[in-house]
């Protein structure tokens, strides 16, 4: 209260906790279904727009979706506005296509096979009316477009058929010549005597000649083209690519390089960031993620094993061999163990939508970095700080080594990923914010969710670490209290760019929420 008439407002809290609902599913199995391994997803995209959702699996199939629940209400935005109702809506989606992209290959050369499975797929900018996507697996990158086109069908025939009689050819034929003919279909009269001068056409043509008439109808099919491939550019696996803000240019990332290629030409590329040694004894780190950055075209970040995160310039040097900001977190003084290094990879970073914040998953923790701050993280957030004493059993069955994703928030106001048993996890990331959500990828989202009890938090400045709570000593038990399942992991989920929707990938299955 100032002077006794005004009222100053109080500072605005953390915005409130989303209550998340299951919208979709599709691939949905049915209880004791066996998962075939070509089917098991491994790539989520939506595009820029939020219209169009894309998925990839390990047998080099792509699947598009595309949202429906926008065409319900066109019009004129000014119209809409006087609608005394409020259109509550979520997003929806149907299918709308699939195409082959990869298909297995065999590098005779160095005796390798290279499996199909879709590692990531990014989309274009659109143009008159197509889609445009870029899909990559181990070693090759295909520029699709995928299309409406007008299906072409045969109408009619143009031939009369009242100048037929009954319209059947033999009959036609037969009674159209009283000439008698050999086995072979020649003449007795002569071998070629159909080039004499006499020859002379029936009137109204040859009733056996029937030509279709060809015509487009009205209906469209969708059409997949393969644009143009970029092959033979890395000696490894590459693990991501990325779109340029100036809608021309990508990268492409693997374990040692990063490549930078122009859209419209697939044999040439542009080697940027090359972290290999001269003696292969001294490689201490391999890149595992790189991002360009959401507007500046010269700027992009890339990840490595050892839990640090360099952005690069291009327009420094031509070879970015030496970053322009390093961002890592430096390791408490005594914590050091067998399994520091492998848990500190990072698996994912993801940009968001403003370029201000990069959001980084590694195998225990989410971090999020300010790219004007290289001190150390924003804030963390802990996901599987319940598996600490399970790390050898981890390391033995190779789980320790899965690479989980991350996503950011169009507001950029939360961030979300995936865990085992199918869970996963969506963290309010403003300073204050306590939300801290499991959800199960299932048509009930929230049955495995037990009340949280408010977690401490430090604060310095803007860095805020959450503690979640642990999970019982006992073996087998989660965050929540529930037997975890390794076998069942959700490594792929999207965040849709202007709602609060979450597309995850449950192995063959695509799950869709909203709040």
């Amino acid at each position: 209260m100032n002077g006794g008439n005004e009222v100053v407002a109080a500072p605005a809290g953390p915005p409130q906790p989303l209550e998340w609902k299951f919208s979709q599913v599709f691939g949905e199995r049915t209880a004791g279904e066996e998962v075939q391994e070509v089917d098991i997803i491994s790539a989520i995209e939506f595009d820029k727009s939020g219209d169009h959702l894309a998925t990839g699996d390990r047998g080099g199939r792509v699947v598009l979706f595309e949202r429906t629940d926008t065409k319900d209400h066109r019009g004129p935005r000014r119209d809409l506005e006087r609608m005394d109702y409020a259109i509550s809506r979520h997003p929806e989606f149907r299918y709308k296509t699939e195409f082959q992209s990869h298909e297995p290959e065999f590098d005779y050369l160095k005796s390798l096979e290279i499996e199909e499975k879709i590692n990531k797929i990014k989309w274009c900018q659109t143009a008159n009316g197509a889609l445009f996507l870029l899909s990559t697996n181990d070693k090759t990158i295909k520029y699709w477009k995928v299309q409406e086109k007008k299906v072409k069908k045969i109408s009619e025939m143009n031939v009369d058929p009242k100048a037929m009689g009954n319209g059947s050819i033999v009959s036609s034929s037969s009674s159209s010549s009283s000439r008698s003919y050999l086995a072979n279909g020649v003449s007795p009269d002569g071998p070629y005597n159909y080039l004499s001068n006499d020859f002379s056409f029936p009137p109204g043509g040859i009733p056996s000649l029937r030509l279709p008439l060809v015509v487009t109808s009205h209906e469209t099919s969708l059409v997949a083209r393969c644009r143009r491939v970029y092959a033979h550019a890395h000696d490894y696996h590459i693990n991501s690519i990325s779109n340029n803000s100036d809608g021309e240019t990508f990268i492409s990332a693997d374990d040692l390089r990063i490549n930078l290629w122009n859209l419209e030409i697939s044999n040439q590329s542009f080697n940027i960031v090359d972290v290999k040694p001269a003696n292969m004894e001294d490689l201490t780190e391999v890149i595992t993620s790189a991002e360009f950055h959401p507007t500046h075209c010269n700027t992009l970040a890339y990840s490595s094993s050892k839990g640090s995160i360099r952005l690069v310039d291009l327009r420094q040097s031509a070879l970015c061999d030496s970053h322009a900001k390093l961002f890592e977190e430096q390791e408490a003084p005594g914590s050091r163990s067998f399994f520091t290094e492998i848990i500190a990879s990072i698996s994912d970073i993801k940009f968001g939508k403003d370029g201000r914040y990069i959001l980084s998953r590694d195998y225990m923790t989410l971090k999020l970095w300010d790219i004007n701050m290289d001190s150390g993280p924003v804030a963390t957030f802990q996901v599987h700080e319940y598996l600490r004493p399970k790390l050898c059993d981890l390391y033995e069955n190779d789980s320790i080594f899965d690479k989980f994703e991350c996503c950011l928030s169009g507001d950029g106001l939360r961030v979300s990923t995936g865990s085992y048993s199918n869970l996963f996890r969506v963290f309010g990331c403003v300073p204050g914010s306590s939300e801290a959500t499991t959800l199960e990828a299932s048509k009930n989202p929230i049955r495995r969710q037990v009340p949280t009890p408010s977690r401490p938090s430090r604060s310095l400045g803007n860095s805020i670490t959450r503690v979640v709570r642990r999970g019982a000593e006992s073996t087998g038990v989660d965050a929540n209290g529930n037997s975890f399942d390794f076998t069942t992991k959700l490594l792929h989920l999207a965040w849709h760019p202007t709602e609060n929707s979450i597309a995850c990938a449950a192995a063959n299955s695509l799950y869709m929420y909203y709040a």
